[in-house]
């Protein structure tokens, strides 16, 4: 049988509001082994229709192997799964689709060189007889889909790689709604999404629950959830910690369910005692992304930049460390112009850029933590082009250490491990070579509470020791606790400057919008 929203309304019907239809999805002490490692120990989780059912916990904590369960994607778990009253096997993907559920991950599954429509139909292309696709069909059904996430103006034969990265995002969530799921589930929905962006999420949310659907809405972002839950729940160490009605919980308790402890101040006050210029930027520039930029970073300094999504921040960062061509200026590191569109003889001199998306650009997924850790030292400690890495065991157990990752052993592959735990991996590899000048891409992208504070406490210590930070961030507490201060970023060009004392959240998001604080520099 093929399950879906019309299904679940027929066999829960007679209910008198949509948080009264029933349960639609059950899960009964389940559980998931992985080699050495009890992922998710006999969970219970449930799911209302009509509800967004939020799902927390740390990185490692078994929320995202809970949901791979759900999608489909092990044929080993244990436990019992209901979707509406009737017991189900999910033991593929396929299996899952069937049973009318959509899973969105935080890591697009979208083919860049084909078109939107293709993507979205995947699996389900409209064909005429002979077997030729129908494309009037295709494009028609895909503007439907686009529709449904606000997307209605995006011409549906453009390619993947011709649009931004959020709107790349909610094609992802067209895709899945697009099969009619009774069971939805979004994993950090919101990642590559600008404030904006969000709230129109939001709405969509908003629109699907009241439709009826069952929606597990995972998150690390606090203020997510409590915007858009009705209820959550929350794992750690891969066990359920425990089930609350939003109405019942703070942004306190939760952090204390999450992590077993409280967290009073997660901001250090930091009072950094700063040296000489060690980065000059002097009107960079790469035509269509950023023009005539120029500013300065000093030894021990955190500085921060901000703006909104398509300002051109992480463009800066790509051609400042030569990973992309300049049209124009200057980059002197030390006193020496580095050579343009030269990244390894960037990070040779000490200038390092920790990416924002680990998987594709960070990490050697199929190589052991310790091999990713020392991938920075390679060329540094080589003989006659050689390196066999014994020499340094002890920086991968000491950056495994400090850093807290959460692996069975440091021979362990990387795309084993949670996102946090590889995030602070991807941090490891540049901690360990020890770099003057560290360019920081959404550090804290999709990682929890405490893999957060951990990543920043190692930030600051590094700034202390005299390394400068350059932090580009849209998360505006991590910009304004860790910078001393900030640039803004608008549409490719640096329109000013905050101070630490003016520097606030309401003032970088207007600063970001063009309205610099007085006194601000312009």
């Amino acid at each position: 049988m093929v399950y879906t929203l019309s299904t679940l309304e027929i066999t829960t019907r007679g209910s008198s509001s949509l948080n009264d239809i029933g349960i639609a999805l059950r899960m009964e002490q389940v559980s998931k082994q992985y080699p050495g490692t009890l992922a998710v120990d006999h969970v219970d989780f449930e799911v209302r229709a009509g509800e967004v059912h939020a799902l927390m916990g740390e990185n490692g904590a078994g929320k995202s192997t809970l949901m791979k369960m759900l999608a489909g994607s092990f044929d080993d778990y244990t436990g019992q799964i209901y979707v509406g009253n009737a017991p189900v096997e999910l033991r593929s993907p396929a299996e899952a689709c069937d049973h009318g559920i959509g899973m969105v991950y935080q890591e697009l599954s979208l083919a860049q060189p084909i078109s939107i429509a293709e993507n979205l139909l995947v699996g389900r292309l409209p064909t005429k007889p002979g077997g030729f696709v129908d494309r009037g069909k295709m494009m028609d059904e895909a503007r439907r889909c686009l529709q449904q996430v606000g997307l209605e103006h995006l011409d549906p034969s453009m390619r993947i790689e011709e649009i931004s990265q959020h709107e790349a995002q909610l094609v992802e969530i067209a895709k899945v709604l697009g099969r009619n799921p009774c069971i939805l589930v979004m994993d950090e929905p919101t990642s590559a999404l600008s404030r904006e962006e969000v709230k129109r999420l939001y709405e969509i949310v908003r629109k699907l629950r009241k439709r009826g659907l069952a929606i597990v809405y995972i998150s690390h972002h606090l203020s997510e959830i409590f915007e858009i839950a009705d209820r959550v729940t929350v794992m750690r160490d891969g066990r359920k910690v425990g089930t609350e009605d939003m109405a019942g919980v703070t942004p306190q308790s939760l952090v204390q369910m999450m992590v077993g402890e409280t967290i009073d101040e997660f901001y250090q006050q930091r009072h950094p005692d700063l040296g000489d210029t060690v980065l000059t930027v002097d009107r960079l520039t790469r035509h269509g992304f950023v023009h005539d930029v120029s500013f300065s970073l000093r030894a021990g300094e955190i500085l921060g930049v901000a703006g909104l999504a398509g300002a051109g921040r992480s463009e800066l960062a790509r051609v400042l460390c030569g990973l992309d061509p300049a049209h124009g200026g200057s980059v002197i590191l030390d006193g020496k112009i580095l050579k343009p569109n030269d990244y390894p003889a960037a990070v040779a001199k000490g200038l390092v850029y920790l990416s924002e998306d680990r998987k594709l650009q960070g990490l050697f997924l199929r190589l052991p933590v310790s091999w990713n850790i020392l991938a920075s030292l390679t060329a540094k400690h080589s003989t006659m082009g050689l390196y066999g890495g014994a020499r340094d065991r002890s920086i991968v157990e000491q950056q495994i250490s400090s850093l807290q990752v959460a692996t069975a052993s440091s021979e362990e592959d990387v795309g084993n491990l949670s996102g946090g735990n590889q995030q602070k991996v991807l941090l490891g590899k540049w901690l360990a070579k020890g770099p003057g000048v560290l360019i920081l891409d959404e550090p804290s992208r999709g990682v929890d509470v405490n893999a957060k504070r951990l990543i920043h406490e190692a930030v600051m210590a590094l700034a202390d020791q005299g390394a400068a930070v350059l932090l580009l961030s849209s998360d505006l507490p991590e910009l304004v606790g860790l910078s001393d201060r900030a640039l803004v970023l608008r549409e490719g060009h640096l329109i000013g400057e905050i101070s630490k004392d003016q520097m606030t959240e309401e003032s970088v998001l207007l600063a970001a919008n063009g309205e610099l604080p007085k006194g601000g520099d312009a």
